[in-house]
């Protein structure tokens, strides 16, 4: 190939941001697009094994290493960044458009690294540009919904920059490679930061307080990008640490719970991809072929049903401005292909059978069997429950088919439609035929989800769920209630803070600021007129300040005096 064809994928998503900068409307919406289309051509006919290499100040780096696990990560990113730009076409925002695509930039970039440099560079660019997809909403909540899910995501970079920096300062290298749990306290930092972008509780509240408040569209990459990248880099760093396990099931019924409580469509979401990575979390912890299997596969359907579900909720918002259960209702006569499309990713992240839920998701439930871990199966069974109840029958009975409370409904955009009917269509590929799927996992371990044990337990599962969800209906109803998760913590501290570190250092600045405005304007008139500004300030010292500042004089006093010790001190030591 040309060395332009053997460019890495986030090089040409890179450059299609930077001229999406100068681009509008029609063409910036084909080259959200064409670009992420192209991109995956190139992939497909790159060969596994090849890599780039260079060395910056003495470092060596990798910047790009092509294997079979971020092979179909890769593969994913793209289609659904390419999906995503359908759906948004007809979105007038350039710098959503610009930050919709650096930010799968940023997740390819992560996925293709090969060393620890390259993997901080992208794993910030996501960051910031995903936030943006917050704040382009223009709303109150959503503007500190944004700054909050910043805080966090430079927090958890912060802790995994100072891993990355211990691990080099013990190993001398940067380049990626599996870790122990033995290797030390730098390897555990490691963790902790990539364990923030996957979402696991508790440090995982910036996901429902983010995700349902971002753009309708953006929330379609949001929901692709950030966790399913954090948990190849955890396929790749920590596979068979047995701690994982025991998280990614803590994850699937702490997601599912949530969900189950929740009020907003797209924060009900939210929590259920909370709980779906938490399958892939046990999956990586489990550490068998089988499970990694099952772990890529499930990433892999994730993405699409989860993005399917996002965009019908997406449309729920587009058509009637609505996004809590409590006042949605009566949609299913007046958005019917919307509510069908949405339907399939219900049914697909349920685990119904022929979707592609069911080929992925038993995988990794199936390896935890294998592996001898009775009690992990049965909590990734029982988060199996939750799924169903509140994705697949909550939302839909009473947003769909519940009381209709006259709701106006505008039509959506024709290209809406036809992302979500894309997308759909591949949930049922996938499900119909598995082997589509199974050949590009990483190992060689033969599966077949439609066994008569497997289909009688999923059904089994479904009915009972079913029962068990009509009997409670009236109590799973959406009340007009905001749940609050472990970011509560955060919130209340946001006042403490406030109190402690930033009010004394606003007033300090003030303080000096109208030192140095008070000493400008006595030189002034000192130099203008010496006699009549001796004259007219013979009073106390301290006439000259207002009455308003005159309570800040001790202060001012005591920060001159400690600036004096100070200054003392560092010229007698010096």
């Amino acid at each position: 190939m040309s060395a332009i064809a053997e460019m890495p994928p986030a090089i040409w998503l890179l450059g299609a941001a930077f001229l999406l900068c100068f681009t509008r409307n029609r063409i910036s919406s084909a080259l959200t697009v064409l670009v992420p289309l192209g991109a995956l051509a190139l992939l497909l006919q790159m060969d596994q094994g090849e890599s780039l290499t260079l060395s910056l100040a003495g470092l060596e780096l990798q910047p790009f290493q092509l294997g079979p696990v971020n092979r179909v990560f890769g593969i994913i990113f793209l289609l659904i960044s390419a999906i995503g730009g359908i759906y948004a076409w007809h979105v007038n925002d350039r710098w959503q458009q610009v930050m919709a695509t650096a930010y799968a930039t940023g997740a390819l970039g992560v996925t293709f690294a090969g060393d620890f440099f390259t993997l901080l560079v992208f794993w910030e660019l996501m960051a910031v540009a995903s936030a943006w997809l917050v704040f382009a909403r223009r709303q109150p909540d959503s503007i500190r919904a944004g700054f909050r899910y910043l805080m966090v995501h430079f927090a958890g970079g912060s802790i995994l920059l100072g891993g990355i920096l211990w691990h080099y300062h013990e190993t001398g290298s940067l380049l990626l490679t599996t870790l122990s749990p033995g290797d030390g306290p730098a390897v555990w930092l490691i963790l902790v930061g990539v364990c923030v972008n996957v979402a696991l509780p508790p440090l995982h509240a910036w996901l429902p307080d983010a995700y349902p408040k971002a753009t309708v569209t953006g929330a379609i990459f949001m929901s692709a990008l950030t966790t399913k990248s954090a948990v190849y880099v955890l396929l790749v760093l920590f596979p068979g640490w047995e701690i994982l396990v025991y998280m990614g099931v803590i994850m699937t019924l702490y997601g599912v719970v949530y969900a189950v409580l929740a009020n907003d469509i797209r924060q009900i979401l939210a929590y259920h991809i909370i709980s779906q990575v938490g399958y892939m979390v046990a999956g990586v912890g489990i550490g068998t072929e089988l499970s990694m299997n099952g772990t890529v596969a499930h990433a892999y359907s994730h993405i699409l049903y989860k993005a399917l579900l996002f965009m019908g909720a997406g449309a729920v918002i587009q058509a009637t401005g609505v996004s809590r259960l409590s006042d949605l209702g009566g949609l299913a006569r007046k958005m019917r292909p919307a509510v069908w499309l949405y339907m399939i990713g219900a049914f697909s992240i349920s685990g119904f059978p022929l979707l592609n839920g069911f080929i992925s998701k038993s995988i990794i439930v199936s390896s935890a069997g294998e592996a001898h871990y009775p009690v992990v199966m049965l909590g990734l069974l029982l988060a199996s429950i939750g799924t169903f109840l509140s994705t697949a029958l909550k939302i839909p009975v009473f947003a769909f088919w519940g009381k209709d409370p006259g709701l106006s409904v505008r039509p959506l955009p024709a290209t809406m439609y036809l992302a979500m009917g894309i997308v759909a269509f591949l949930c049922i590929l996938y499900g119909v035929a598995p082997g589509l799927l199974y050949g590009m996992l990483p190992y060689d371990r033969t599966y077949h989800p439609y066994t008569a044990y497997h289909l009688v337990e999923s059904i089994q599962i479904l009915t009972f769920t079913f029962i068990g969800f009509w009997v409670l209906r009236e109590k799973l109803a959406g009340a007009r209630y905001i749940i609050l998760d472990t970011d509560w913590f955060y919130r209340r501290g946001a006042s403490l803070v406030d109190a402690w570190f930033v009010h004394p250092v606003n007033v300090l600045f003030t303080v000096s600021a109208f030192l140095r405005g008070k000493v400008v304007e006595s030189a002034s008139r000192t130099f203008r007129n010496p006699y009549h500004w001796f004259k007219m300030n013979t009073g106390p010292a301290w006439a000259f300040l207002p009455d308003r500042e005159r309570p800040y004089l001790g202060g001012i006093i005591v920060w001159i005096l400690m600036a004096f010790v100070l200054f003392a001190t560092a010229a007698f030591l010096v």
